[in-house]
């Protein structure tokens, strides 16, 4: 019974289980059962919540049973959050980090609140890197997550945790954030869909306005574009007392799934701009994917055209990205100082943490103001050249490399910052987007010769996710992934 509903997305089990078809708990059951199957070999699910979630949806069958769940479009469908700023009230909550380890979270976060209104049974907490610091999942607390598609890979970063489950058929959506790159990375190495969303659609409250100025933004990976859609529609929104504020949509995100798009002006990148990423050099599978996906947008009706690089470039935005990134963990570094209440020691964190959160220590307080700044200057020259270009889109890589082995970000005396050319190879292209608040999503449309997924990025206006979600839906239709399957996914070992 169980492989029988493996395939299906949320929305698919959501119907499901409106139409008395299949129990909320039984559906409950035979995710526990993938879990307690493919987790020994993924090492995605790190807290495991059978207990709230077996309560949980015997809550959802008893509205079921009552004929009130029918504007629940998830109701009753399992779900796993990620172990990185989002809280769910009772559970553990450590962010990857050893420093961290025994806290248990004291409220449900906003977002939280909004998944379990909209009937998500969340099952499990899954595997992230400290503070979200890499595009790896490798804490040294819980070890590395496999990639489904090759165990001796990575599964990115950091939502490493939650995109392995996803691709390897354990639910078919799970909760991921994005500081640079945390949803479509994994997305990305997984070959799943990544939406990160405009800044300040979800919420980060109640304990956050922002974190890193804007930078990080909550959504999911999900194995369908609709289901991206409709989950969105489900949590964003904002929140009282919100610092920014998304432009509203026109309509529901779901119902732009499946509209016509228009004839698109769709630029994309063959190289990395100068500043992005210096030094980094783009692998020929990535650049072969790139290529790939504007010819086939270009077969869909759409105006594609490779655009000059130097208009986007701009200098030492890698560096200003990586202060502001310092300065983001060394306030996760003082906020779980004052939560924990004792101060945390070097040899409790991990050394990238730990020299990020140095590095900040090390600069003068107007130094942040300056980089904002300059952040806010570029984001105005990317907001400008897709204006005065008539630009929907742009398309790039959304790694500069396909996925590496596992241990590749681990520094060596001979090479001690090997971590960061390795990070920078992955973010190059995401965290613009992070600066910038605009929309992106990875969307799975290349595989190479080693059969490992290369996603391919596409950026659209701030705001404008509905763009994004009406040409996804086209791409989905033309070249369906949702049934190419990673070896894990179907094993009976």
């Amino acid at each position: 019974m169980a492989d029988e509903f493996i395939g299906y997305d949320a929305i698919s089990l959501g119907e499901l289980v409106r139409k008395k078809e299949i129990k909320p708990t039984e559906l409950l059951e035979i995710t526990i059962q993938r879990i307690e199957k493919i987790n020994p070999k993924l090492n995605a699910v790190i807290h495991k919540m059978y207990d709230q979630a077996r309560e949980n949806a015997a809550n959802w069958e008893t509205v079921v049973q009552k004929g009130k769940a029918e504007g629940g479009i998830f109701c009753g469908v399992p779900f796993l959050l990620k172990d990185l700023v989002a809280e769910y009230k009772g559970a553990p909550f450590h962010e990857g980090s050893r420093a961290v380890k025994g806290y248990v979270s004291k409220i449900d976060s906003e977002l939280v609140k909004r998944q379990k209104a909209g009937g998500l049974v969340i099952v499990g907490k899954t595997n992230t890197p400290e503070f979200g610091a890499v595009p790896t999942t490798e804490p040294i607390l819980y070890g590395p997550t496999h990639n489904p598609w090759d165990l001796s890979l990575t599964p990115g970063g950091s939502s490493g945790g939650s995109a392995a489950s996803v691709a390897a058929g354990v639910v078919p959506m799970a909760h991921g954030n994005d500081g640079g790159g945390s949803i479509r990375v994994p997305a990305s190495c997984c070959g799943i869909f990544g939406l990160k969303p405009t800044r300040a659609r979800n919420p980060l409250g109640p304990l956050f306005g922002d974190i890193g100025s804007g930078i990080i933004h909550e959504h999911a990976v999900t194995r369908t574009v609709r289901d991206s859609a409709a989950l969105l529609d489900v949590t964003s929104g904002p929140d009282l007392g919100d610092p920014y504020y998304a432009p509203p949509k026109e309509r529901p995100f779901l119902e732009e799934v499946g509209r016509n798009p228009g004839r698109l002006k769709i630029g994309f990148l063959t190289c990395i701009p100068e500043g992005w990423s210096d030094k980094t050099q783009l692998h020929p599978d990535c650049e072969s994917a790139v290529k790939d996906a504007a010819r086939l947008c270009e077969g869909l009706g759409h105006t594609v055209e490779e655009v000059n690089p130097s208009p986007l470039s701009h200098p030492n935005i890698s560096s200003t990205f990586g202060f502001i990134f310092a300065c983001f963990l060394g306030h996760a570094v003082a906020y779980w100082e004052r939560e924990l209440g004792k101060k945390i020691k070097q040899d409790e964190l991990e050394p990238i943490t730990w020299g990020g959160y140095q590095r900040g220590l090390t600069r003068p307080g107007p130094d942040y103001p300056v980089t904002m700044e300059e952040i806010q200057r570029f984001s105005r020259k990317i907001a400008r050249w897709y204006h005065e270009g008539g630009y929907d889109i742009l398309l790039t890589p959304t790694m500069a490399i396909p996925p590496t082995k596992l241990g590749a970000f681990q520094s060596t005396p001979d090479e001690p910052m090997k971590w960061l050319g390795v990070t920078l190879a992955f973010i190059a292209f995401t965290r613009i987007q992070n600066m910038t608040g605009q929309p992106a999503m990875s969307v799975p449309l290349f595989w190479n010769q080693n059969n490992t997924p290369i996603g391919v990025q596409f950026a659209g206006r701030f705001g404008d996710e509905a763009t994004l979600f009406r040409l996804a839906a086209q791409l989905e239709q033309a070249r369906p992934w949702k049934d190419r399957k990673p070896p894990i996914h179907c094993s009976n070992e």
